[in-house]
């Protein structure tokens, strides 16, 4: 569109800004001159003389000589920025209005003296809003496909709860294919790298099953105590029995000034960086807890409710050991 209105209305550059209420900010632009455009994406136009009528009237604004506009004279950034870096002295700002109210500005300029005529401002009008049209449909598309997302991440979770509801329904007296069929489940629907479950008796925790986790990793952590400080984040899980997201466990205080050694394996042998930790309740009583890792800084998204969700057995983990 940008090009076709440049070109139809014999302009130099054109630029297409949306309105917040308060400023423009730069969704697209052709031929803009580099210097010009970076300061238009590095600080939104906040309201000239011009902006300000085009907002109150929602009417097209065509300035004849914007170097010779009041904008200017006064030193507004934005007309300073548009004449010294942009070149411009006349351009044309077509208010893009949804329900007629103003989401955007449809702007052309030129490099010279030579207003726009009505002609082309009845041509650009028209540019903008076949531009609402199309910003529309683009939110309309965006909503479609989050709750496409949001349709497919439900079937998924009902899926993997169906799976573990049937290995528990086949194992009624082996815990350790449910855990399992968890971990699997989790691991593969949160994109994580591994994932371990840990029982609690009251002051250390106990590994009782894992999920691809390096062997080095699950060995160090099968020989070592693990009774966590109450600044790590196993501790402070344990005081709040809430979920805690760790986004990067190599700049944790427990791996940097307290040197604790499950916090050492975890980021030395089993490269974790971000890492999820969940409780396992019963009866609002903490019996262990679920533990989700990445391999690299990349945090954990709402979709992390999964692991509260999936069905369990409400024997405590305690009495299997992996």
């Amino acid at each position: 569109m940008l090009e076709n209105a440049t070109r139809i209305c014999d302009a130099r550059f054109g630029n297409i800004y949306s309105w917040d209420g308060e400023a423009l900010y730069m969704l697209a632009a052709h031929n803009t001159p580099p210097a010009f455009g970076e300061a238009r994406r590095r600080l939104p136009a906040r309201p000239t003389s011009h902006i300000r009528r085009m907002v109150e009237t929602k009417a097209p604004s065509n300035v004849a000589d914007l170097a010779a506009n009041e904008d200017y004279i006064e030193r507004h950034p934005g007309a300073v920025a548009a004449v010294e870096l942009g070149g411009v002295r006349s351009f044309l700002a077509v208010p893009m209005l949804k329900e007629n109210e103003m989401i955007g500005s449809f702007s052309l300029y030129r490099q010279e003296v030579r207003p726009f005529t009505d002609k082309q401002v009845a041509l650009v009008t028209s540019f903008a809003a076949q531009a609402v049209i199309a910003i529309e449909n683009a939110r309309l598309l965006n909503e479609l496909r989050q709750r496409t997302t949001d349709l497919t991440e439900a079937l998924e979770q009902q899926t993997a709860t169906s799976e573990v509801l049937q290995v528990i329904s086949s194992s009624p007296g082996d815990l350790q294919p449910v855990f399992a069929a968890m971990l699997e489940s989790a691991v593969r629907i949160c994109d994580a790298k591994f994932g371990n479950i840990q029982s609690w008796d009251g002051e250390l925790f106990s590994l009782v099953a894992t999920h691809n986790t390096p062997p080095a990793f699950a060995e160090a952590r099968n020989r070592l105590l693990h009774r966590p400080s109450p600044k790590a984040p196993a501790g402070r899980m344990v005081a709040t029995k809430t979920v805690v997201h760790v986004v990067d466990l190599a700049a944790d205080q427990g791996y940097i000034e307290e040197r604790a050694p499950i916090t050492v394996a975890a980021v030395e042998l089993g490269g974790v960086r971000t890492i999820l930790y969940v409780p396992m309740l019963k009866e609002n009583e903490l019996i262990g807890v679920f533990t989700l890792c990445r391999q690299q800084v990349r945090p954990f998204t709402d979709k992390i409710a999964l692991v509260r969700t999936l069905p369990h057995r409400p024997s405590s983990p305690s009495r299997t050991r992996a």
